[in-house]
């Protein structure tokens, strides 16, 4: 199914994309429609353009590959599946997803994977190509979380904040040091090989998606975060602002 979005309000390309019987549906000048893949399931969904807030909210298992920018809560409560951005993110990317993959091939914007929890058997995953905005990882309870800054010019591909109110799950930054303002309940290490192992398939699916050497990516030292079971809830968001 081809369905050309340029004039569609966003309810009427949902009931197409709901309704249909055809697996593989095809969206062509998609222009800020929000919500597209709600809930979807067993369907494999090509969008041409950009779609609006809530890309693939609720999604159940669908494969959704965007050839253009998406903007905000990419994956937001994702049970499963598949959503691959071949630009930019907006803010909130996996926001409280409980499972399946985001790959991101380029830069994400603040929050990406706040609340983003492993629900049953479920792990979610965000693969970043580039940067992430503040807040990466916030109050994140499960999941992995990598930010690759393959094309940034800064130490640290993250901005401010990162890992605040983290609880659980973990987060891999392709750098060689933390970022100097972590909370008091993330530690940092350099990620070993071991630490690794469960990364490495993801970051080869990455690059066989986007055309990336996986052995340049893998030249470089990853600082993996994770939290600090003894200083959890011990300290408060504005001690890392410095606000004076």
């Amino acid at each position: 199914m081809r369905i050309d979005a340029g004039n569609l309000h966003f309810k009427m390309l949902d009931e197409y994309i709901r309704y249909t019987e055809d697996y593989e549906i095809t969206i062509d000048n998609c222009i800020g429609q929000r919500r597209i893949a709600n809930s979807s399931h067993g369907k494999k969904i090509i969008i041409n353009g950009t779609p609006g807030n809530a890309l693939g909210t609720y999604m159940d298992g669908s494969i959704v590959e965007v050839f253009g920018n998406a903007q905000d809560a990419v994956g937001d409560t994702m049970n499963s599946g598949k959503i691959i951005i071949h630009g930019n993110a907006g803010d909130a990317c996996g926001y409280a997803a409980r499972g399946g993959t985001i790959y991101v091939k380029n830069n994400a914007g603040y929050r990406a994977g706040i609340y983003m929890k492993k629900y049953k058997t479920e792990n979610p995953v965000i693969i970043i190509g580039n940067e992430a905005g503040s807040f990466l990882g916030e109050c994140q309870d499960g999941g992995i979380i990598s930010v690759l800054g393959l094309k940034t010019s800064r130490k640290i591909p993250v901005g401010r904040c990162c890992g605040t109110g983290m609880s659980g799950g973990k987060i891999f930054l392709r750098c060689d040091e933390p970022p100097a303002d972590l909370p008091k309940q993330i530690v940092a290490t350099q990620a070993t090989n071991d630490d690794l192992k469960e990364l490495v398939p993801y970051i080869k699916e990455y690059c066989k998606i986007f055309g990336t050497d996986f052995d340049a990516i893998m030249s470089k030292k990853f600082v993996l975060l994770m939290p600090n079971s003894k200083e959890l809830h011990h300290s408060m968001y504005m001690s890392n602002l410095n606000i004076e």
